[in-house]
């Protein structure tokens, strides 16, 4: 039935690909299937049949996080944050090159781009432990 496979294609869409979502996305698109199959044999039309399955087997939240996925996000989302923190790395190594660049180039006689430069570190720094995972 492609409607209950399509239905629980989107529920699983979120979750990284995996040995265990596939076998718990056939188990569950089988049993609809066989809900299905007993509702059409009780004299239900196979579209009601079909959404009173769906309907009945209600939120798949904890199989979520059974696989690893927290708040529709997948639990190892470490690699994400692992390119904003390249990001944030260039982005402020290039930031503090410019200061330097304006520092040396109109105010030679005063070293100032340390001061800025402070306020940019946070920038990866913060990346950082987000990348570790710390709240």
């Amino acid at each position: 039935m492609k409607k209950i496979r399509s239905h629980v294609e989107d529920w699983f869409k979120d979750i990284p690909d995996s040995e265990a979502k596939q076998e718990i996305q056939e188990e569950i698109t089988q049993n609809l299937e066989e809900k299905v199959y007993d509702l059409v044999r009780s004299g239900k039309s196979e579209e009601d049949a079909v959404n009173k399955a769906i309907v009945e087997f209600g939120d798949i939240s904890d199989i979520k996080l059974e696989l690893g996925v927290k708040n529709g996000k997948p639990a190892s989302s470490r690699r994400q944050f692992g390119l904003h923190l390249g990001f944030s790395l260039w982005g402020s190594g290039l930031i503090v090159a410019l200061f330097i660049f304006i520092n040396v180039y109109y105010t030679p006689d005063v070293i100032w781009f340390v001061y800025p430069t402070f306020a940019v570190a946070w920038w990866p720094l913060v990346m950082f432990y987000k990348w570790l995972g710390w709240r």
